[in-house]
């Protein structure tokens, strides 16, 4: 059940929509339900006194303003409070005499007419559709004092959240005031009528999180801004400082031709340019490239590298999450900048997905926690990495990675799940399960081929050199057995196990360190999160195409020297593209 307040200054304009037709007819049988008495006449049904339903329109007004007209200049100039209700789309209808119920319910819970109380403001519900009721209500009470209604729309909702629990009705996750706007009815439809596939409140609010995303200076942000296509215009003291900014969409014009302007504040709550300086200089953005050599011979490709550098940093973020540390909250942030990182640069196979898990995620990285000690420089240094390094193609080592990365990151989301629900965060907590939804489509997506190609190596291994591998990870990893169909799940475990032994690592000893990095229970396929566990700490292509030859029948030997390791090691085949500076960020 999700109540929605405005303020206005028209009673009879409002009445005048809620007993019309809607804009797209879409109003069934206006009626009152209820009304500050009971006695009020009811354009839409009573006729009996008089049959022109606008006279009983402009009665009803009369009856609602009087107190309004009797207050004179101490009623507020807008001293129309509506409230709109609705119940979800899963929910069984209401009876009128229900909906009388929740109307008393709301305007005595949020200081309207409180139960009891015979001064209070007079108010009427009308119902023209299933599913929703509206609250109309003057805000002048009978002693012609104003109604005390601080925080109305919080006890709306907590009202909302009784009834639903007494009635049987989908319970909502409560709010906590800190989501961003919602774009309103007038922006909605205009993004109808324009043909726009969103309004531009949501769009820009996400061009601007995407500019923000591993930005290493404040110049930097605004040139990505500009970059994007955005309008920017700064607001600035006398003295010529910056004390905030504006932005609007090219072609997005009001009724005058004037461009329609967001300033970042109202886009979302840490878009304020405060808030973007101060996450700016708390999480200072390490200029330098990830590598992308070893012992100074290039490997990986600049996206390749970037990722396979900033799937470490995320491993370390969900630990920090699963430690239930405070200072978690600003990696949330962090983590948010990698999504959108990730997103703006994916393949195109993936980039619907990862783009819906960065907006998911949007929610999960603002609540009233806030982190005293957190030192976010690694993840925003690795998002300016990805950003920096350029899109990433969705074959070869670049989509390896890939694939890599966001299986890290789904295990990040669900981590952070798990921190706001231990703090009562539901809305973020349901975010972040929905991003690790998203994740999860994305990886399959990234992960087809690399997968098939390891299934296969480890499927072509000698019959007693494969047993031996799977004895190996069904003493680490008992549950890891068959399919229920009798056949082994640990294909590519095996090969990544049989290459990294021939990168001159213990396999044992290897298996063991990824498995403790970190839980596992959460994990859609332990197989597959170990393997790229595996592949990255041993410095294996993440698309392994034939870079490893295959070990021979029974040369596999489990103590290795030094020497033999360095001479057995192979090189991977990935060819790396050289580094191109990058001074801008891709074009959204």
């Amino acid at each position: 059940m999700v109540p929605k307040i405005r303020r206005g200054s028209r009673t009879h304009g409002l009445l005048v929509y809620l007993y019309g037709p809607g804009k797209r007819d879409e109003h069934i049988d206006p009626h009152l339900v209820g009304s500050w008495d009971g006695f009020a006449p009811d354009p839409g049904r009573d006729t009996s006194a008089d049959p022109d339903p606008k006279v009983t329109l402009a009665r009803l007004t009369a009856a609602l303003d009087l107190r309004v007209k009797q207050a004179g200049d101490r009623a507020p100039a807008k001293h129309v409070w509506h409230c709109s209700v609705r119940t979800d789309p899963g929910d069984r209808m209401l009876t009128d005499a229900e909906w009388n119920t929740v109307a008393r319910r709301l305007v005595a819970a949020t200081g309207i007419a409180p139960e009891g109380d015979p001064d209070g403001c007079r108010w009427v519900a009308v119902r023209h559709a299933d599913d929703h009721i509206h609250i109309l209500a003057t805000m002048v009470r009978g002693d012609l004092r104003r109604p005390r209604m601080n925080y109305d729309f919080k006890k709306a909702q907590a009202e909302c959240r009784r009834i639903e629990k007494e009635w049987g009705l989908r319970r909502l996750n409560p709010g906590d005031g800190t989501g961003s706007k919602a774009p309103t009815s007038a922006e909605r439809f205009k993004a109808e009528r324009t043909g726009r596939p969103e309004p531009s409140r949501e769009t820009l609010r996400e061009a601007v999180r995407q500019a923000l995303a591993g930005a290493a200076t404040e110049e930097e942000f605004f040139t990505r801004l500009r970059e994007a296509g955005l309008r920017v215009k700064m607001r600035t003291a006398p003295s010529g400082d910056a004390l905030g900014y504006n932005v609007a969409l090219p072609g997005d014009r009001n009724r005058d031709g004037e461009p329609v302007w967001f300033p970042g504040s109202k886009l979302a709550p840490d878009l304020s340019l405060p808030k973007v300086r101060l996450r700016l200089a708390d999480g200072t953005v390490d200029q330098t490239a990830p590598s992308a050599t070893i012992s100074g011979r290039p490997v990986w490709s600049p996206p390749a590298g970037a990722r396979r550098s900033a799937a470490g940093i995320a491993e370390q973020a969900a630990i920090l999450l699963d430690s239930d540390d405070d200072n978690a909250a600003a990696h949330l942030v962090g983590v948010g900048e990698l999504l959108d990182a990730v997103a703006q640069t994916s393949p195109a196979a993936t980039r619907a997905e990862l783009a819906a898990a960065a907006r998911e995620f949007e929610r999960a990285t603002r609540s009233h926690v806030r982190a005293e000690r957190a030192d976010t420089r690694a993840i925003r240094s690795a998002a300016w990495g990805i950003i920096q390094a350029g899109g990433a193609l969705g074959r070869g080592e670049d989509g390896g990675t890939t694939a890599m990365l966001v299986s890290t990151l789904v295990l990040v989301a669900l981590a952070a799940a798990r921190w706001h629900s231990a703090r009562g965060h539901a809305q973020q907590a349901h975010a972040s399960r929905q991003t690790a939804e998203h994740l999860r489509a994305a990886y399959r997506q990234a992960a087809v081929t690399p997968m098939r190609a390891l299934r296969d190596q480890g499927r072509a291994l000698p019959e007693a050199v494969r047993r031996t591998y799977e004895a190996t990870i069904r003493a680490a990893l008992p549950e890891q057995g068959l399919r229920a169909d009798g056949t082994p799940t640990t294909d590519a475990l095996a090969a990544t196990l049989a290459q990294a032994e021939q990168a001159g690592h213990d396999p044992e000893a290897l298996l063991q360190r990824a498995i403790a990095m970190r839980e596992l229970d959460t994990a859609e396929d332990v197989n597959d999160v170990l393997v790229w566990r595996l592949r990255r700490l041993a410095q294996l292509p993440a698309h392994p195409g034939d870079a490893a030859p295959q070990p021979q029948a029974g040369t596999r030997q489990l103590k290795t020297s030094t020497n033999d390791r360095t001479s057995n090691r192979t090189a991977p085949t990935a060819a790396a593209r050289p580094a191109a500076s990058r001074t801008r960020p891709p074009r959204r």
